[in-house]
């Protein structure tokens, strides 16, 4: 990082920086229960920790809402003509965390930079697909959410409070109680796929219990309670309310899924011993959940590096877990190639695994660093793990049989960047617009985040020049409003799909529909199905 940049660095990300390293060597966890609930805001202007009482529509607190919507939104698709009548054997959904259609657009424009193009006529694997449509990412009492709530949509088909996974929106924030109640408790379509005899899996970039892929097993009211550690610091008693990594080992669907990749190694041991990243793990409980997930599994096999990876022989594997890191896994841009496999490698291995069964599989794979390098208001990093990401979908689609897989690419949630300016044909995207400036004279970059922790201004509170500062891959864009993180953004998110029932996933919906149409084209689960119209072709 030039010294240029780092003077103009808010401070607490400069202490971001260095206890974690240069060029960011460890991911470290941006979101905060506090400020996600709204209760941040409160204690700085009252001192107290009581919540802001963001308003649910009491309707929307039963699941049944959300599944009726679901069947009307389907039944009303169902009314166009229908290019084909195929049952999806096989489901693969994509899910690029924080990644609004800012970051697509721009992720487009430098990857056709990168290979001496001017960039804008470029394209990315997913926007070959034949259908795209929109999706509605708010939550049941927000307005701008969080990856959980939205996971709890888009796997298990009902939209609940900000912070909660696999619970209705009759259960807020922190409450024990109610996340127990079985009234409150939803499934997932990982857990439909399983009822239906596939195979069922999980790949994600961040921790195996990050709020993104627990949206297909876990129950909880705080998407923090990933160990008992965590569920005993918010001041829940770990006894009772299970915490996430305990139910990925110990629960249904958790339990039965034959692939799991990501970081989160830490979560699942005691404090008393290291992992294999030399790190020591979480649990106060002094529970080693790996060893106990082996006893579960004969031939289940862990693996926690690349090498281990891909000598693994998955004929031989019953299932595979795979902690890649003591925590999140690194960016793509700082990551050791020979030790972190990639996303597309853990795809790879993934889908050969999942095939094996003659019913078929369902699998959610994660581009979660997308989301942080937003966070972090670092483009360049986010705009990398994006391409990572179309790397893996271009990958999955040329393995995967296009008459019997569906894959379904979306996000859970946009964030606040923006590419706006009026920049001429092949500006660099990650650098300074260089036909138009400020009111001052002083031109500014092509991407603009609306929060976070850099506004570049000088003591007289006009902003500096940036054609030294901007242009590194690890370089922080200007931001408008100053805090120490960049925030998500609550505008619609696209969805691109491709393969059998893919024409269901257009026009503008619910992001909670999106797990019911996937089920409708796999015939799993309690709602409609392709297969209940007639006899179809398998």
């Amino acid at each position: 990082m030039h010294s240029s940049q780092r003077q103009w660095l808010h401070p607490i990300l400069l202490f971001l920086l260095a206890s974690v390293g240069t060029a960011l060597s460890r991911v470290q966890e941006v979101h905060n229960v506090l400020e996600l609930t709204g209760q941040k805001a409160n204690q700085l202007r009252f001192g107290t920790d009581i919540a802001t009482g963001k308003y649910t529509p009491p309707e929307e607190m039963d699941p049944q809402f959300w599944y009726k919507l679901a069947d009307e939104e389907i039944a009303r698709r169902l009314l166009l003509p229908q290019p084909n009548s195929i049952k999806a054997k096989n489901v693969i959904m994509f899910l690029g965390d924080g990644m609004p259609l800012s970051t697509v657009t721009a992720a487009r424009i430098l990857k056709g930079q990168r290979q001496n193009k001017t960039g804008e006529e470029s394209s990315l694997s997913f926007e070959k697909f034949p259908y795209s449509g929109l999706s509605r990412t708010y939550c049941a009492n927000a307005q701008v959410p969080d990856s959980a709530c939205t996971a709890t949509a888009y796997l298990c088909g009902v939209k609940t409070n900000i912070i909660n996974i696999g619970v209705s929106a009759a259960v807020n924030f922190n409450n024990c109680t109610a996340s127990q109640d079985p009234a409150n408790r939803l499934t997932s379509i990982a857990e439909w796929s399983q009822n239906a005899g596939k195979s069922t899996g999980f790949v994600t970039t961040t921790t195996l219990t990050h709020a993104s892929p627990s949206g297909a097993y876990a129950k909880t009211a705080n998407r923090m309670w990933q160990s008992d550690t965590d569920v005993t610091s918010y001041g829940v008693d770990a006894s009772t309310c299970v915490d996430m990594a305990t139910q990925l080992v110990t629960q249904t669907p958790g339990k039965n899924f034959e692939v799991m990749f990501g970081g989160g190694m830490g979560k699942f041991l005691p404090k008393t011993m290291k992992d294999s990243h030399g790190k020591a793990g979480e649990r106060s409980d002094g529970v080693n959940l790996l060893s106990r997930w082996q006893g579960l599994h004969d031939k289940g096999v862990l693996v926690t590096n690349r090498k281990q990876l891909l000598n693994l022989d998955v004929s031989t594997a019953s299932s595979i877990i795979g902690t890649f890191q003591s925590g999140l896994m690194d960016f793509h841009m700082d990551a050791d190639p020979t030790y972190q496999p990639t996303l597309s490698e853990l795809t790879e291995v993934a889908i050969k695994k999942l095939s094996h069964n003659k019913n078929g599989y369902f699998v959610f794979i994660e581009g979660g660093l997308i989301d942080y390098g937003n966070h972090y208001t670092q483009p360049g990093y986010a705009l990398d793990e994006a391409l990572e990401f179309e790397k893996a979908i271009q990958l999955a689609r040329d393995m995967t049989n296009i008459s019997e897989t569906l894959i379904v690419v979306t996000a859970d949630h946009g964030h606040a960047v923006s590419i706006a300016g009026y920049p001429g044909r092949g500006t660099p995207i990650l650098g300074i617009n260089q036909h138009d400036t400020d009111i001052n004279g002083v031109k500014y970059s092509v991407l603009n985040y609306a929060a976070g922790p850099n506004q570049y201004l000088d003591e007289n509170g006009q902003r500096i020049p940036l054609d030294d500062i901007l242009g590194p891959d690890d370089a922080i864009a200007p931001s408008y409003i100053a805090k120490e993180i960049g925030v998500h953004s609550g505008e619609d998110v696209g969805i691109w799909a491709s393969g059998p029932q893919s024409h269901l996933f257009t026009g503008v919906m619910q992001q909670s529909t999106i797990p019911h149409l996937m089920a409708y084209a796999s015939c799993v689960g309690s709602g409609k199905q392709v297969c209940d119209n007639s006899q179809r072709k398998a």
